[in-house]
């Protein structure tokens, strides 16, 4: 299904903008489909792209058939990708087994694998149950993804998240240096896989620090428009009761919690330059948009991320494509000129913050 206008569109004013692609395992083919609408539909020039985890790799697949083929090509080696780790691909039948089992089993919580893995994580560390670091995907990754050609895509350029294991900080790898070991870095999960080394430097995934990370964007790309897709909600109004409801929940909130910390210092850098104590001549206000799954992707379990059902993945594709026209139809002619996402209402509910404000 192709949601995107049939009618031709005209790409000459079509407006540059940065995008943020946060991690989440498999509900990243929610991020290809509002990707893939995005490119058919014609009337946003992506500039940059900030990444990690599966945000990093849709990010590397985009630059690599973009340079191929433009916007058709980043649409169609997007699909391949998607196409290739789902459980309908092309990873070899030993490789597959390997790779589920690695994660967590198939991709619903009763599975025995999953308990099994779950329980094992808990008690033992990758050193221990995977000591030969048996990785399938990272083989995949390498196969399928020509680095060399996303080094010369220049027309996006990329920025790819890690955490660094000793210091604990963000580390952002750009479009030029990246290899397949950058890319598992980002996606180095510390109770499933040994932390990637490079250049003898331990990294974990980057989510932890950069879910994904803004500040390369306002720092380094032209566009003051940045659009983020996120994957993880922020808030649940359920209480998590079981032991792992409430490690779902802790692990939702890490992962946002860098982001939320960007969101913050956005605002105030924003508020800054309204208030005339900041030069916009020497200070660049961001305008910042949203797109998310809503309700609808944050009711599916933490364990779905580990679902590589093509059926799944492509429900999740066309959930991105339908949230994406929703988004372009309400919020296109802002773009260029204001931000649509309340930045204030998204990292902050509590009194103090508004008592403050009166």
């Amino acid at each position: 299904m192709n949601i995107a206008a049939s009618k031709p569109i005209d790409w000459t004013g079509a407006k540059r903008v940065s995008l943020a692609l946060q991690g989440g395992g498999a509900h990243g083919a929610f991020t290809w489909g509002v990707l893939d609408q995005i490119l058919a539909d014609g009337r946003l020039d992506i500039e940059a792209i900030s990444g990690c985890s599966a945000g990093a790799m849709n990010a590397v697949v985009l630059a690599e058939g973009y340079l191929e083929g433009g916007r058709a090509g980043a649409r169609e080696k997007l699909e391949q990708f998607w196409h290739s780790v789902s459980d309908d691909g092309t990873l070899p039948g030993v490789t597959r087994q390997i790779f589920q089992f690695m994660n967590c089993g198939v991709s619903f919580e009763q599975s025995p694998a999953f308990f099994f893995t779950d329980l094992l994580t808990h008690y033992a560390s990758p050193y221990e149950f995977n000591p030969l670091d048996i990785n399938p995907l990272r083989d995949h990754l390498h196969k399928m993804i020509d680095f060399k050609k996303v080094s010369a895509c220049t027309e996006i350029e990329l920025f790819i998240a890690a955490t660094n294991v000793r210091t604990g900080k963000v580390a952002i790898f750009k479009r030029a240096e990246l290899t397949v070991d950058h890319l598992m870095a980002s996606a180095c999960l510390p109770y499933l896989y040994k932390a990637v080394e490079i250049d003898g430097v331990p990294y974990w995934d980057g989510g932890y620090m950069g879910n994904p990370a803004l500040y390369p964007l306002c720092y380094q790309a032209a566009s003051q428009d940045i659009l983020l897709i996120q994957v993880n909600p922020i808030e649940r109004t359920e209480l998590p009761t079981t032991a792992r409801e409430i490690q779902n929940r802790v692990n939702e909130i890490t992962f946002n919690g860098a982001l939320l910390r960007e969101f913050r210092a956005i605002e105030f850098v924003n508020r800054l330059i309204d208030e005339g104590k900041l030069s916009d001549a020497e200070y660049r206000r961001a305008f910042m948009h949203r797109i998310d799954g809503g309700h609808r992707l944050a009711n599916y379990s933490a364990a779905s991320k580990l679902n590589t059902s093509w059926e799944f993945l492509k429900s999740l594709r066309d959930l991105g494509r339908e949230t994406a026209v929703h988004f372009l139809d309400m919020h296109y002619e802002q773009i260029g000129t204001r931000g649509t996402l309340n930045l204030r209402e998204a990292f902050s509910g509590d009194d103090l913050l508004r008592t403050v404000d009166a």
